[in-house]
């Protein structure tokens, strides 16, 4: 929904219709924001013009949008990659890193960010991606090195590092993309000569012919910004003249400012033990991560095998050439070979940590840091919601709660912001969200394809009541009548949060009947932050929530509700909106709500999720429109599936209700119970209950 096209109404004034429904109920205190018209380019033009920035937290010109700096829950987010090395080197905690490579289309590229997602699961220190000349690596494209690597950092929250090479790129077109890595949160560089493009190495006229060059060039322009990874080759480059020249090549890279080094993959420990000794006899002594490659099929290892001029161990080939057909033994046989070298590698005492050559692939490498005890998913979080790592959000504490299941889209409209809120969100008089319109992005659209979510959704509706029962599906599990589970809705491509279960009986009831919830959580009165459903934050805190509910409805409920809101006007507060922003609350001042909040051992009260009116007018235009992008563009223009969509869409209100007595039970379930019996009433009693 385009805000220029929304009609302005004036602070204090209402739509005709639910000035009516407020007079009706009798209900004398409510306001309604203003239709917001601020776009980018009105931002942008008032920031050229010197006006206040609007971008700095989604609060301007106001004297209660001041921020405290609250100490980080999370102090991983406020160091750098050597300083996160340094601590668990001097704590004796091992970690691992997984290296990724750009996938050659857009479904791949989607696929690749579901395996993020899930991988960061497992504890990664980082991951790392590599960068392919021949793909145009440093584009905009989805399937580009640099924005597979942006989206690891921004949507993913992964501390990420990008490779970069001197291979066909002048110093001026490196600088270039060094500098949108940095635009875009990329903080770590694998810096790389190359591979050739023939058989033989050509350099670039004016260009770089060795990473010491490239490592050199990047701490002249960019100083200490960047953390430096080269790459070491534990029998030596196969281009070198010797072990010993090779080594003297990587002595030239780290003192020319790089922080840390991943080896090449190696096939036994004594090569590598046999490198970290030459390595520290020549004066190196930066950390030495060892490349751990776990053999998952004949055709990859014969690939991997060729670009790196390796030669594979006679006892290797005898075991995997008489099953070289067979993948899964291979892939079998490949695991227990990366235990083993593991083990060994990590009882040694010389390696802080394991760096993984994944190929885009999960099962093996997971399987092995299982195995290995280094695989490590803790179900606590930082915030209650999915963090971004781009260094100018490591501030970042508190968000609307409206984006809690599309925390992706959330950050994509407010990555244009300088600063983000900090200790509160304050008094937001017109935060400037970015328009969503480009639901194409492989990190903004559903996981699933077209055809999964005709079979989750209907490959053909026949009324609301078939819409209902979709919404019902999804919180039970249950297979649809089709025998396919539903497990996304276009405002939740995640499975439900766990303390979805503490309301799961009463989010059926009233899904069944109409009132279709997209986002709730229960009141939560003192629970200890470790908390395995509704804890988070560090240990030995506890966690506060108020009861939230947000859901669409019809017309004839949201009329049904504000007469019941009348008897909790003190204790709950609501925002009713349509889809062309004609709405009503009764949020005093239009001040945000805290609904989330935690107390912590040595720190200031943290409340990182609220409420705010003002950011509501901006969410119910994405919350709308996915009702049109992600479900009624699955059927044909003219079809009634597609009518039964778009009548939803422009006919039911988007409600949110705040409960505020968080240390007494929830009421918000017996307002809308009281509202559907208002609305089962026969007509001359419900006009009577009107009455005043």
């Amino acid at each position: 929904m385009d805000h220029g096209k929304a009609r302005v109404l004036a602070a204090g004034s209402c739509c005709p219709s639910l000035e009516m429904w407020a007079s009706k109920a009798g209900i004398s205190r409510y306001s309604v924001p203003p239709s917001i018209s601020r776009t980018w380019a009105m931002m942008n033009e008032a920031q050229v013009s010197g006006g206040p920035s609007s971008g700095s937290s989604g609060s301007e010109g106001s004297k209660d949008s001041s921020r405290c700096s609250t100490p980080g829950l999370d102090p991983e987010r406020h160091e750098r990659l050597r300083e996160k090395m340094r601590r668990r080197m001097e704590a004796g905690d091992k970690w691992f890193s997984l290296e990724f490579f750009p996938p050659r289309t857009a479904a791949g590229a989607a696929n690749l960010l579901s395996m993020f997602d899930h991988m960061a699961a497992g504890g990664p220190l980082f991951i790392d991606v590599t960068w392919h000349q021949a793909g145009d690596p440093g584009s905009d494209k989805e399937t580009s090195s640099m924005m597979i690597a942006s989206t690891a950092v921004n949507y993913c929250g992964l501390e990420t590092m990008l490779h970069m090479s001197c291979c066909q790129q002048s110093p001026e077109e490196i600088t270039g993309h060094l500098y949108k890595a940095k635009q875009l949160g990329i903080k770590n560089i694998l810096a790389l000569r190359g591979d050739p493009v023939g058989d033989q190495w050509e350099a670039e006229e004016g260009g770089f012919n060795h990473a010491a060059d490239l490592v050199k060039h990047i701490r002249s322009k960019f100083g200490d910004y960047f953390d430096i990874c080269v790459a070491g080759y534990p029998k030596g480059h196969y281009e070198a003249g010797s072990f010993e020249e090779d080594l003297r090549h990587l002595k030239e890279k780290v003192s020319a400012g790089a922080d840390f080094i991943i080896t090449q993959l190696f096939f036994e420990a004594d090569t590598f033990f046999h490198f970290v000794k030459a390595c520290s006899e020549i004066g190196i002594t930066c950390p030495i991560l060892p490349g751990i490659f776990p053999i998952q099929s004949y055709s990859s290892l014969r690939q991997l095998v060729k670009l790196s001029k390796l030669e594979v161990p006679q006892e290797i080939k005898d075991v995997i050439e008489p099953i070289k057909d067979n993948d899964a033994a291979i892939c079998n046989y490949g695991i227990e070979l990366a235990v083993s070298l593991c083990q060994e590698l990590l009882a040694s005492g010389l390696v802080p940590g394991l760096h993984f050559y994944t190929l885009n692939r999960k099962m093996a490498t997971t399987t092995v840091l299982k195995r290995l005890g280094m695989w490590t998913e803790d179900l606590r979080r930082p915030l209650p919601w999915a963090i971004s790592a781009h260094p100018k959000r490591r501030e970042e504490d508190v968000r609307p709660i409206f984006w809690a299941s599309r925390p992706k889209s959330y950050i994509y409209r407010t990555q244009d912001w300088n600063e983000f809120p900090n200790g509160r969100w304050g008094n937001s008089s017109s935060p400037a969200f970015g328009e969503l319109k480009n639901y194409y992005l492989f990190y903004l659209k559903s996981k699933c394809p077209q055809k999964e979510l005709l079979k989750m959704w209907g490959e053909e509706l026949s009324s609301e009541e078939s819409v209902f029962e979709v919404f019902a599906n999804y919180l039970s599990g249950e297979p649809n009548q089709h025998g396919c589970k539903v497990t996304c809705l276009p405002w939740n491509d995640e499975p439900l949060a766990a303390e979805t279960s503490l309301m799961k009986e009463q989010l059926l009831r009233v899904n069944r009947l109409g009132i279709l919830t997209i986002n709730s959580q229960p009141n939560v009165n003192g629970r200890p932050s470790s908390d395995p459903i509704v804890g988070w934050g560090p240990s030995g805190g506890y966690v506060f929530q108020k009861a939230y509910l947000e859901f669409f409805t019809s017309r004839e409920t949201a009329e049904a509700l504000l007469q019941v809101l009348k008897k909790y006007e003190l204790r709950v507060n609501y925002h009713i909106v349509d889809v062309k922003g004609e709405n009503i609350t009764n949020a005093p001042e239009l001040q945000p709500n805290a609904v989330t909040w935690g107390i912590f051992p040595g720190r200031e009260i943290i409340q990182p999720t609220v409420v705010d009116p003002v950011s509501f007018m901006f969410w119910k235009d994405e919350a709308f429109a996915l009702w049109i992008e992600q479900w009624g563009k699955l059927y044909d223009e003219e079809s009634p599936s597609r009518m039964i969509i778009q009548y939803i869409h422009d006919n039911y209100f988007l409600v949110n209700l705040v409960d505020n007595e968080f240390p007494q039970d929830n009421c918000l379930w017996q307002v809308v119970e009281e509202a559907f019996e208002l609305l089962n009433k026969p007509a001359g009693l419900s006009r009577e209950a009107e009455a005043p």
